[in-house]
């Protein structure tokens, strides 16, 4: 007697209801799962496992947080069966994307109100790096965002940030007011000692040239700290 073994299906030979993307046209994109969405990027899987159930595989691995897929490079995706160097672009691309959407909001140059406010502007750049960056927000009169700057890339542990470049285009711009920040990818949210010296260093050499420092942010992947709110300005 034969064993009998479970063929198993491609993406289209699923019922019309269960594929991605009719779902999506008779449904809805809402009505997706992160796995369904995934699938249609990747497009097939392998002979052993559909598309969906490698987005699924992938989504598990990385504990269902897409911060955590946006954060892997190529050559982690290709370490899964069924994702070449095609698939791990085409998913990284679309994280991406995803995150170039959120920095669009800067075109409309946002008023900065709080420190929330600030904290929401910068998220997309420092929240889930694996170094160290330093950035300044420029701000006009009314406090709205003229635009935002990178003036330091460092290691895990800190980053080295230059009085006279953190300045330089403050007066090209022309701008009224900074907001400082910076990441700890330790996800420790206290200032050290250094971080409490150049946010003095830094609101000294403000005052001299008429441009006020209003805060200085430190964030980690889910949360943040205020220099302002906190009093250490």
């Amino acid at each position: 007697m034969h064993k009998y073994e479970p063929q198993k299906l491609s993406i289209k030979q699923w019922a019309e209801s269960d594929r991605p993307r009719e779902k999506w046209l008779n449904q809805g994109r809402k009505r997706l799962s992160n796995a369904e969405l995934m699938a249609i990027l990747l497009g097939s899987g392998t002979r052993d496992i559909s598309a969906l159930g490698l987005a699924k595989q992938l989504l598990e691995n990385f504990d269902q947080d897409l911060r955590l897929l946006a954060k892997a490079d190529v050559a982690k995706l290709r370490s899964f069966n069924g994702i070449g160097p095609a698939k791990a672009i085409t998913l990284l691309a679309a994280m991406e994307l995803g995150q170039r959407r959120i920095e669009t909001s800067l075109r409309e140059r946002p008023c900065i109100r709080s420190s929330k406010d600030a904290y929401e502007v910068l998220y997309g750049q420092l929240s889930d790096l694996p170094h160290e960056e330093f950035w300044v927000l420029h701000l006009n009169r009314a406090n709205r965002v003229l635009s935002r700057e990178q003036i330091s890339v460092g290691g895990v542990a800190g980053t080295v940030v230059d009085t006279k470049i953190v300045f330089r285009k403050a007066l090209q711009q022309l701008s009224c007011a900074l907001i400082l920040a910076h990441n700890h990818p330790s996800g420790n949210l206290q200032p050290s000692q250094a971080d409490l010296d150049l946010t003095k260093k830094l609101k000294a050499a403000g005052k001299i040239l008429d441009i006020q420092i209003l805060d200085h942010l430190i964030l980690t992947e889910t949360a943040y700290l205020s220099f302002a709110d906190e009093q250490l300005l």
